[in-house]
């Protein structure tokens, strides 16, 4: 067996070979800025842009117009949340987010608290999900935007972000949906799901770090942002700087690599379900958490009584795996997603996040069952119990 086995793809994963083969040029041979359209080297890079743009726009249902390019899903979340904010301010002051968001969502929602909004945090139920009537009951006459994911990074749980967007289109509110994790591995269409406003990021589904999206939905209604980053006025004025051509034409080319979505969901689903039965049949006291059905085929969250995740985590030098969110984990609650959903802090603390990925195979799956119940045993065995699940 060759070590180590990644199992944290949920953090980010490798590039594919063939996305960066698609950027390979852009470094040197075709380095023009996108800009400089008065000569070849500009319109070669500007052709580059559009056609990654058209990418975005086939794997989320919307018109190539309606794509902006950004340095990933933080800044697409913080230029949506605090851009309709700023627009929309005159129509209302009233922002409905869950409390267990990515921290990019959280914290944007926690900045227009601070400039004098009101943030209504729904709570999700014990699988970390948030149900349509939760938003329902939560909007005003004063409510610009509803914040939901489309799933949950943690847990992997799915949310019924049709239904919500159905309710937000009634009630004639704007609704965003971050999307991250759900890219490349489940199908997302703007159109279906009256999405509005949608952010994902190209390193969570084999691509480059540091390049992402925003979908601005252009008509029915048209979504109009004030401007968060200032300069020449680049994507269509909401996002000044100079493009980054080769991140994006990754980001279009691991986009059109995602057209066999089902068939490796049910793979990985496959093997998410060997390592949680593997797990539960050699060890006692362990909980899954999460939806038990409607999650990402690649996610398993599991608390496992008696041990601290740290020490397990250390225990399994060989096998990458991890609490939770890799923006979560310096921060004072790298938990928060599961004590939101009532697990208790004890509980959470007992917990580890699995998320495979298009290169995880059927050895490693069986390895990490072995070393991950092996590791569990001998550190139960050293510690006096403190939590049951």
């Amino acid at each position: 067996m060759k070590f180590p086995i990644y199992l944290d793809y949920n953090a980010t994963t490798p590039v594919d070979p063939r996305v960066l083969e698609a950027m390979l040029p852009y470094f040197c041979a075709d380095f023009g800025n996108p800009s400089s359209e008065s000569h070849v080297f500009g319109r070669q890079a500007k052709a580059a842009i559009e056609e990654a743009r058209a990418g975005v726009a086939r794997l989320i249902g919307a018109s190539a117009n309606e794509i902006v390019f950004t340095s990933g899903a933080t800044e697409s979340c913080n230029l949506a949340i605090k851009g309709v904010a700023a627009m929309y301010r005159g129509k209302g002051n009233h922002v409905v987010c869950s409390m267990i968001e990515h921290k990019a969502v959280i914290e944007s929602c926690k900045r227009i608290e601070r400039d004098g909004f009101e943030v209504t945090w729904l709570r999700p139920d014990q699988y970390g999900r948030i149900h349509p009537g939760q938003v329902d009951e939560a909007i005003t006459d004063r409510t610009i935007l509803v914040s939901i994911m489309a799933a949950n990074n943690v847990v992997g749980t799915i949310n019924p972000i049709g239904e919500i967007g159905r309710i937000t289109k009634s009630r004639g509110v704007l609704f965003h949906c971050d999307a991250t994790q759900a890219a490349g591995k489940m199908p997302l269409d703007v159109e279906d799901t009256h999405v509005d406003l949608l952010s994902l990021s190209a390193h969570k589904f084999y691509g480059p770090k540091g390049v992402g999206a925003l979908y601005v939905r252009g008509r029915s209604p048209r979504v109009r942002l004030a401007c968060q980053m200032d300069g020449g006025g680049q994507e269509h004025g909401l996002r000044g700087g100079t493009l980054n051509v080769s991140g994006i034409v990754g980001l279009g080319a691991t986009c059109g690599l995602c057209e066999d979505i089902e068939s490796e969901a049910k793979r990985q689903a496959a093997l998410r379900d060997r390592l949680e039965l593997g797990l539960c049949e050699q060890l006692e006291d362990v909980k899954v958490n999460g939806h038990p059905g409607d999650r990402l085929p690649n996610t398993l969250n599991m608390s496992f009584a008696s041990v601290d995740g740290d020490a397990l985590m250390m225990k399994l030098d060989e096998i990458a795996v991890s609490h939770a969110s890799a923006c979560a984990s310096g921060s004072e609650d790298p938990h928060y997603v599961l004590n939101a959903m009532g697990a208790g802090e004890e509980l959470a603390r007992s917990s580890i996040r699995f998320s495979l990925g298009r290169y995880t195979t059927e050895e490693e799956i069986e390895c990490a069952v072995e070393r991950i119940a092996e590791a569990v045993l001998e550190l139960r065995q050293r510690k006096p119990s403190y939590c049951t699940v």
